[in-house]
């Protein structure tokens, strides 16, 4: 059996990664930020059924869309010039008519698109605007900010399961038009609606610092490339990457960045761990916990390949249950990528590490060091005064990132050592005293 035309089927495997989601992310909003560069690709009909699978999922969307790419066909095509064309700069009288005619021209195109789907779809009033005024001594003229969201009328269409569409041109209190940057625009929409995601979508991969891709960024981190580098983030991405740390300042807890032309890329960035583009995050975002029951087939499913290639100790799910309270793991967005175990023989001053693991696609982000100094920590403040742990393969990363030492098996606790010669795996014996 084969899809209808536009869509793709769902496989079994793909379809479970997705429920595990549904949970967490039930009745939440999120604001998607469409770039008018993407509204114009063909994959746009893609990326409105990728937004109708969340609706269907009782994810609430806001979909903002911008005109950049709209409002420069359109000065080509009349030979008008324009004054500024992301709304950043002064926008001049002609430049705002242009601008008027390009939203009302792409709102027109994903209206349609979306009634093609039987998606009931709104424009509203609901944004007010303000002139931005006179900066550093130059009239911004028809450029405008944000005033006011009128969140109840917002709350009323969603309630309604009516999909709000919203615009870069606002109205003041006066009736005036301003022309709004679509990033400033989605950004006071994900803060006022308290979204938990706020989503760029671009002809962008996600955010590059310099020529690096950044998969996951955390928010101090990004604020303090923005504040001492701003040249390392190219000009396209700038205006996003500083409106993603506005957002997370006021509370929307994760940002993505991603491309738009990618095939099923927003299903694939908001259900999966990996992800296809940039996540920026805020403290609440990574963190190591002590693991419970419920993560034993995690942590099972974890270490199952570092076993293959013997680089961990085969241990079975049963085995992992009965001593999951060993067991820590640092979570992504409440899904463990990494795990490490800490058994500690307090009556004879030390503990052993064992069944360090991080998900490869993560391996290389300082996730393993991590672990290990939360380990470190959990044991001193426990009164273990020697770290062992027992490696093949990775002893190298030990001794040269987490300040262990090699050693030898006489050195191991009695009780450990006769499992140690039973095992034969003559793993390198590495120790870290604690102060």
């Amino acid at each position: 059996m084969t899809a209808p035309s536009g869509e793709s089927p769902i496989n079994p495997t793909g379809l479970r990664g997705i429920l595990k989601y549904i949970p967490r992310f039930q009745d939440k909003i999120f604001v998607i930020a469409v770039d008018g560069r993407i509204v114009a690709d063909e994959n746009l009909g893609n990326l409105l059924l990728d937004a109708a699978v969340l609706r269907s999922l009782s994810i609430k969307v806001v979909l903002v869309h911008g005109i950049g790419h709209q409002l420069s066909e359109l000065s080509k095509a009349r030979n008008i010039p324009i004054s500024d064309l992301h709304g950043l700069g002064s926008t001049d009288a002609t430049t705002l008519e242009l601008a008027v005619e390009a939203s009302n021209q792409t709102a027109h195109k994903i209206l349609s698109r979306l009634s093609q789907m039987n998606l009931k779809c709104a424009c509203s009033n609901a944004v007010r605007s303000a002139p931005v005024g006179v900066v550093k001594g130059t009239d911004r003229m028809f450029s405008g900010r944000v005033d006011r969201i009128d969140q109840a009328m917002m709350d009323q269409l969603i309630a309604g399961r009516i999909l709000p569409l919203v615009s870069p041109i606002a109205f003041d209190r006066e009736g005036h038009a301003y022309r709004l940057n679509s990033d400033h625009l989605a950004t006071e929409l994900a803060v006022t609606l308290k979204a938990s995601k706020l989503i760029f979508l671009s002809p962008l991969s996600g955010l590059e610092i310099g020529d690096n891709l950044q998969r996951q960024i955390p928010v101090e981190e990004l604020r303090e490339v923005l504040n001492t580098q701003p040249e390392s983030i190219e000009e396209n991405t700038r205006s996003k990457a500083l409106h993603a740390v506005r957002a997370i300042e006021a509370g929307t807890p994760r940002v993505h960045i991603l491309n738009g032309q990618l095939h099923e890329g927003l299903l694939k960035e908001v259900f999966s761990n990996e992800g296809v583009g940039t996540l920026i995050y805020g403290n609440d975002y990574l963190q190591v916990r002590r693991a419970t029951r419920g993560d034993a087939r995690a942590i099972h499913n974890l270490t199952r390949n570092a076993v293959k290639r013997e680089e961990l100790v085969h241990r079975s799910l049963q085995s992992i249950e009965r001593n999951i309270g060993d067991f820590f793991v640092f979570e992504i967005d409440e899904n463990p990528v990494g795990c490490v175990a800490l058994t500690e023989h307090a009556d004879e001053g030390w503990a052993e590490l064992a069944s360090l693991y991080v998900m490869a696609f993560y391996q290389g982000s300082g996730i393993g060091k991590r672990l290990v100094e939360f380990a470190c920590r959990e044991a001193g403040r426990n009164g273990i005064k020697t770290l062992f742990a027992l490696s093949t393969q990775s002893y190298s990363f030990f001794t040269s990132i987490c300040g262990f030492r090699e050693g030898d098996a006489e050195m191991l606790p009695e009780s450990r050592r006769e499992r140690y010669n039973k095992n034969a795996r003559n793993s390198r014996v590495l120790y870290r005293h604690l102060a």
